[in-house]
């Protein structure tokens, strides 16, 4: 099979390299509708020289005539021999039967996407055949590569401001018909959702000092999106990356707030009859939707990005968290790693158009003999924060003042309250909510609800 595909030809056409020759020679004004177009997109290597010769021609405001460019061709080694004055004049007539060069240029660079995955797609059987490294890389590697195929774009040139006035009008359109479609993911606590909403492409970093309750905020919204069909019915996938709890842990905590069994109990094994059947009931709801957790403590963002790229409804991205997390890229500044962590997850973000939580941890500069209000945390309390503020489209901070045992902090009837202060928000203004706190469930909730804490 392999000899096979050797002799094949390459995918190229000739007639559309060509005809866009032809027309940048005839009109080099022509270049300005192709600014994508690259040099290296040309099959034949004589085209690839002509037209880098044309733009480099063009750029230096050269005058392009027949005189003028067959000089500067006669000197290219790479046309040593041909008959270029035939051949320019060949391809004068091929651009004299179409005016389209947008669409030639368009089937040169899709051909030249398809040489980029013949080339790939055999070094990926190589790979394959010596299995040098270990099988996950080698599958992760081939995924990155054929990743980087699908996602690479170029770059296409300005859009006037009349084109991007008319997109925008069609999304208030479709806003104002449809207010929820394109307001972003809701976190189900309708307080939180007038301030912010999880966009898609959005890193969304949920900090808060060690047993703020971080992790069970993210889990909460986790499976409230999870619960949550979309309008066609299907459900949402969520994806949790766990680099500190196992599967298990995380599932206990998981089934206690949706059952609103005590945690303590679970993990006494204190089970009565009537728990039994709350937890039974929550893992029928559960198990339902597709709420997906990942274990892998050392996992790496490309891994990450290689996993979720073969979900299909993908709806949120949970990371937990931060600082156990490490860069591909090696450097002792911790600072500059996790700078380059966040970069990459915002790039993730972006590329696979979700939003993803990100937790991380606050330093523990504020003592327990500070005044509650003088340990409310803000952005500059984030570890290793360089770029973390930068990178981050929302920052929200977790605080509760029962986690310090001063009986002044706030309650509501008696059930703590937290404050969930979101510092950052790139789409709209910051602000301030409370949620009431059940912590034998491992449960925030909105400061209306209520439930019978056993």
């Amino acid at each position: 099979m392999a000899d096979n595909l050797t002799i094949r030809q390459m995918p190229y056409s000739l007639e559309a390299e060509q005809a866009l020759l032809g027309a940048v020679i005839s009109d080099a004004e022509k270049l300005n509708e192709v600014p994508f177009l690259k040099t290296s997109d040309f099959y034949l290597s004589q085209h690839q020289t002509i037209y880098s010769i044309l733009v480099d021609m063009y750029r230096q405001s050269k005058r392009i005539d027949m005189v003028t460019l067959l000089d500067e061709l006669g000197k290219a080694e790479a046309l040593k021999g041909t008959d270029l004055v035939k051949y320019i004049k060949l391809l004068v007539e091929s651009a004299a039967f179409s005016s389209n060069i947008e669409e030639h240029a368009k089937i040169i660079r899709d051909k030249a996407v398809l040489r980029t995955l013949i080339d790939v797609s055999q070094g990926i059987t190589e790979d394959a055949y010596s299995a040098v490294e270990d099988v996950d890389t080698i599958v992760g590697n081939a995924e990155q590569r054929i990743y980087d195929i699908s996602n690479s774009k170029y770059t296409e040139g300005f859009s006037h401001i009349s084109e991007a006035i008319k997109e925008d009008l069609d999304i208030l359109d479709r806003r104002a018909n449809d207010p929820e479609s394109l307001m972003g993911v809701s976190s189900h606590y309708k307080e939180l959702d007038n301030i912010l909403r999880l966009g898609k492409g959005d890193l969304i970093i949920v900090g808060g000092r060690p047993g703020m309750g971080k992790t069970t905020f993210a889990m909460n919204i986790g499976t409230n999106v999870a619960k949550a069909p979309l309008k066609d019915g299907t459900m949402p996938e969520v994806v949790v990356f766990s680099l500190e709890m196992t599967k298990q842990q995380l599932a206990e905590r998981i089934l206690s707030a949706e059952a609103l069994v005590d945690s303590n109990s679970l993990m006494k094994g204190s089970i009565t009859t009537d728990m039994w059947k709350k937890l039974a009931d929550a893992a029928g709801r559960l198990s339902k939707t597709q709420l997906l957790l990942d274990e892998s403590s050392n996992i790496t963002v490309t891994e990450m990005k290689a996993k979720l790229r073969r979900l299909k409804n993908l709806g949120l991205v949970i990371i937990d968290y931060l600082q156990l997390m490490h860069s591909e890229r090696h450097t002792d500044n911790r600072v500059l790693e996790i700078g380059n962590i966040t970069r990459d997850l915002k790039l993730m973000a972006k590329d696979l158009g979700v939003p993803v939580i990100l937790c991380s941890q606050l330093r523990r500069e504020s003592s327990a003999t500070s005044k509650p209000g003088e340990r409310m945390p803000q952005i500059s309390d984030l570890r290793d924060s360089g770029a973390i503020e930068q990178d981050a489209d929302a920052v929200v901070l977790l605080h509760r003042d029962d986690y310090y045992n001063t009986g002044d902090g706030e309650s509501d009837g008696g059930i703590p309250v937290a404050k969930v202060i979101v510092a950052k928000n790139r789409h709209g203004a910051p602000g301030t909510i409370n949620l009431s706190w059940y912590g034998s469930y491992f449960k925030f909730v909105s400061v209306e609800t209520r439930y019978e804490d056993k």
